[in-house]
């Protein structure tokens, strides 16, 4: 190869701050930031170098109040390794606006009875969660067809799946006191006659990976619980429109979190330099980059976008 690493990538010497590339966020024409008032639960965010670190930036920069989720333990098993908590939270604390409220949980979503703490948690920062990033996920401890075993399968669809369609379901419940309990809903059964103030809808973000875009060797259990994430995309968010809420997916495509840099990935890297240096920016994504588009997915200007599968990938698929 003749276009060295160090010049497709972003120099990962110090933890990216997302001020580092996002732009200004601006007021709207009252004078107040698109979500001054709202309040955000941001999963999986336990790394300065990490997409959730991003986006609970991002969202903070926007006047949102964030309570994130962390789950250190899991990253210390990681070869890109954990981070240091007190300066995670500094970096997020840093970015509110005055007004805006901070708190933090962790929790191993693994386990289902941590989720209704988690988001009672969430609740209680200003009463109500208006945002919900689901950006939590499980790496490692992966392989191919003929590496699965039930366990594999099941670690992965515990965290990156079930727990993302259960933290949704107890989001919804803030916004009707009519979920459930009666008898299960009949294939193709639908709730009628429902008018939604567009103005006043929660918006629910789910991440999922690059599954759709080609073959993911190794990774067949993370491949296939991100695949039913994007896959359930429309049904989910059409039950979830009359209830006032917007559901989104997003690809962020290859952004380096620190799995990407040569002295501690988790995977050989010559194909994939080669592809990068194949496209014209010449760099894998940043955490800003995703960052970005939800933080304009969650305000209003952007309440006409449901229940799409967005890939943010800057062309790498195109190439």
């Amino acid at each position: 190869m003749t276009l060295a690493y160090a010049k497709i990538t972003p120099s990962y010497d110090r933890p990216m701050s997302v001020g580092d590339h996002a732009p200004k966020a601006t007021a709207t024409g009252s004078g107040e930031l698109p979500l001054s008032g709202k309040s955000a639960l941001v999963t999986g965010v336990s790394r300065r170098k990490g997409i959730g670190f991003a986006i609970a930036v991002r969202l903070a920069e926007l006047g949102a109040s964030v309570h994130i989720h962390h789950f250190a333990p899991h990253d210390a098993n990681q070869p890109w390794g954990s981070d240091d908590l007190d300066a995670v939270r500094a970096g997020i604390r840093a970015r509110l606006s005055s007004a805006a409220e901070f708190g933090d949980t962790g929790a191993d979503l693994a386990d289902a009875s941590t989720l209704a703490p988690l988001m009672a948690d969430a609740k209680q920062l200003t009463g109500r969660v208006d945002v919900l990033v689901c950006n939590h996920a499980r790496s490692g401890g992966d392989g191919s067809l003929f590496d699965m075993t039930p366990e594999r399968l099941d670690g992965h669809w515990q965290v990156n799946t079930r727990s993302t369609i259960l933290l949704t379901r107890l989001f919804a419940e803030q916004y009707s006191d009519n979920l459930g309990g009666g008898d299960p809903t009949r294939p193709g059964e639908r709730r009628e006659g429902v008018v939604v103030d567009e103005h006043a809808t929660g918006r629910v973000f789910w991440m999922t990976s690059g599954q759709q875009h080609g073959p993911m060797p190794g990774e067949v259990a993370y491949a296939s619980s991100k695949a039913a994430l994007a896959g359930l995309t429309a049904t989910v968010a059409s039950e979830l429109l009359p209830h006032g809420i917007i559901l989104n997916t997003v690809n962020p495509g290859p952004v380096n979190t620190g799995y990407l840099d040569p002295d501690v990935t988790d995977r050989p890297l010559d194909d994939l330099l080669e592809h990068i240096a194949q496209t014209p920016f010449r760099r894998f994504g940043r955490p800003t980059d995703p960052a970005r588009l939800i933080g304009w997915l969650a305000a209003d200007d952007a309440r006409w976008i449901v229940g799409q599968v967005i890939t943010s990938d800057g062309g790498f698929a195109l190439s």
